[in-house]
């Protein structure tokens, strides 16, 4: 007796539309749902269509905020001499879709140079915020997708100034920073918690 029954036309059909359905709806998470709950846009149609704005849609404000600035941020094509005081020498790999923050204490007026590179595209955001006032008083002065980013900045006020680099691509990316001037210390946010770090001076 033959236990395999051949499947019917309507158990075909039904078949069918549902391998469709599930189709379907990974297309519409990745196009639509993706970039807007995430800012996550493996196919870039997030970026074109606005989708990612609608991700952090405080972005737009904190960097409008933080472009009023005069003499804050002065970008480089190439990295600049090192700026007196500490150095700090950081690398780390962030895997995909990893994300992660650094962030160093600086005091109102307080000058660094920075370098940092990667060995693919990562979305960044260069931002701060005082102590005084918190996150709400976040200011961005660069967000884009990019593998290097340098130059020069001041600090506008005493508070906590970096990145948060997101990897979003399916390739895991080396990132290594180089950044000197009048540091007093150094947070690392991972998405789950914040820690302080010690500065690493680069090795010769």
């Amino acid at each position: 007796m033959n236990d395999h029954q051949p499947v019917s036309g309507k158990h075909r059909k039904t078949i069918i539309l549902v391998s469709c359905g599930v189709l379907a709806l990974g297309v519409i998470g990745v196009l639509f749902v993706l970039p807007a709950e995430t800012g996550i846009d493996p196919t870039g149609f997030g970026k074109t269509s606005g989708l990612t704005q609608i991700a952090n849609p405080a972005a737009g404000k904190f960097l409008e905020r933080g472009l009023k600035r005069k003499n804050v941020f002065t970008p480089s094509a190439s990295p600049l001499a090192p700026a007196p005081g500490v150095s700090d020498h950081w690398t780390h790999v962030l895997h995909p879709y990893e994300e992660i923050e650094l962030k160093y204490t600086l005091d109102k007026g307080a000058p660094i140079t920075f370098a940092w590179s990667a060995d693919g595209p990562l979305a960044y955001d260069m931002h701060a915020h005082p102590f005084d006032g918190g996150e709400e008083l976040t200011e961005s002065y660069a967000i884009d997708t990019a593998d290097r980013q340098s130059g020069r900045y001041v600090a506008a006020f005493s508070g906590i100034h970096g990145w948060h680099w997101q990897n979003r691509s399916m390739t895991p990316v080396r990132l290594t920073l180089d950044a000197s001037g009048k540091i007093s210390g150094s947070k690392m946010l991972d998405g789950r918690s914040e820690q302080d770090r010690a500065l690493t001076p680069k090795e010769n």
